[in-house]
């Protein structure tokens, strides 16, 4: 199967591993990679060091090319996209931020640069600083999708840059596949279905839920991390995106769990406390959100946790998801579904 994407990243299917924290670790990204996608290390939560020594640990895991995802509306995102570009990684994704430093950057030792983005405001930005595709991510999706469900978003950016895209949001099978090749896109991105396989960290209880949990067992609001985030649908997760005071955080637990937050990023607590109060209200309010939120991720990823905090980003295509296989049997298995339903499509319009 060939698309531009297949072509841009030198992989053999145009499937993409989204790049989640705590879940596309090193193992994970060389699974996908070496099954014949592009596996992508997400790096959220990583310190710089932590970065440079998963890097080196998915080189040791996989010949096959991968990528980095960096958020830059967090703490400590851009040391670890100049790791990624020392290190010369084959692909850094990009959100939440201007990138164009790192298109500049990558470029010059022939890396490529990809940006994940849910408007054509942002799709066309990507592409004038010379992005070489776009992640489009619907509303659909895990976390922080769009206001636009991926069957209009996607022929909407289509038609407004030149660069491939990657359907991001909904995405889990051979069908999605095909329906996203169709809207006009070059490949797809998949957290929701990925993470529920062998080879993925998550907790066994919650890819026991992501088989149990329909279409329509996930919560979607801005009162958890803060942006417009969508999770496995719980008693849990009701109350934890449930309207505080006001609308705002809960700043005294905030201030509490930013101290777990300053380690983790190897990183002063008392300049990271000073650097976002001084960063203004706006990010001040997010960056509680957001202290608040990571717990309650962590908690569910690693212990599984979900009678008293655990809270997990999940897409609704979690109600198309039925057992857990390996990354390769999966890839395997999306892709000649995929050519069964181009031939009975070929079939039918003959």
């Amino acid at each position: 199967m060939k698309t531009r994407i297949t072509e841009l990243f030198g992989t053999k299917y145009p499937i993409m591993l989204s790049g989640m924290s705590g879940i596309s670790v090193p193992k994970m990204v060389a699974a996908v990679s070496n099954a014949g996608g592009l596996g992508i290390l997400g790096t959220g939560t990583m310190t710089a060091v932590e970065a440079k020594k998963a890097i080196r640990e998915t080189k040791e895991l996989t010949d096959k090319p991968f990528g980095i995802n960096v958020s830059l509306l967090f703490p400590g995102a851009a040391e670890n996209a100049k790791i990624g570009l020392e290190e010369k990684v084959h692909v850094i994704n990009f959100s939440l931020g201007k990138g164009d430093w790192i298109v500049e950057a990558a470029h010059k030792y022939g890396g490529k640069v990809i940006a994940t983005v849910v408007n054509r405001r942002h799709a066309k930005r990507a592409q004038d600083y010379g992005c070489d595709g776009l992640v489009v991510t619907g509303h659909e999706a895990a976390a922080h999708g769009g206001d636009a469900t991926s069957l209009v978003l996607i022929p909407t950016i289509v038609d407004e840059v030149d660069i491939p895209l990657i359907a991001a949001g909904g995405f889990a099978d051979g069908r999605g596949l095909m329906a996203a090749l169709a809207l006009g896109a070059e490949g797809i991105a998949m957290g929701t279905r990925l993470m529920t396989t062998k080879e993925s960290p998550l907790h066994e209880n919650y890819k026991q839920l992501s088989i149990e949990k329909g279409v329509n067992d996930t919560i979607y609001g801005i009162y958890f991390d803060g942006l417009e985030c969508r999770s496995m649908k719980t008693k849990v997760s009701e109350k934890a995106y449930e309207r505080g005071f006001l609308g705002l955080p809960n700043f005294p637990a905030a201030i509490i769990n930013a101290r777990g937050l300053a380690k983790m990023l190897d990183f002063p607590y008392y300049k990271l406390l000073i650097g976002i109060i001084l960063s203004g209200w706006k990010n001040a309010k997010q960056m509680a959100y957001m202290a608040n939120a990571f717990p309650a991720i962590q908690a569910a990823i690693e212990d599984g946790e979900a009678e008293r905090k655990g809270v997990l980003p999940v897409g609704q295509s979690t109600g198309l998801i039925h057992d857990v296989p390996t990354v390769a049997e999966l890839l395997e298995k999306i892709v000649a579904e995929a050519e069964e339903v181009q031939k009975r499509l070929s079939d039918a319009v003959t």
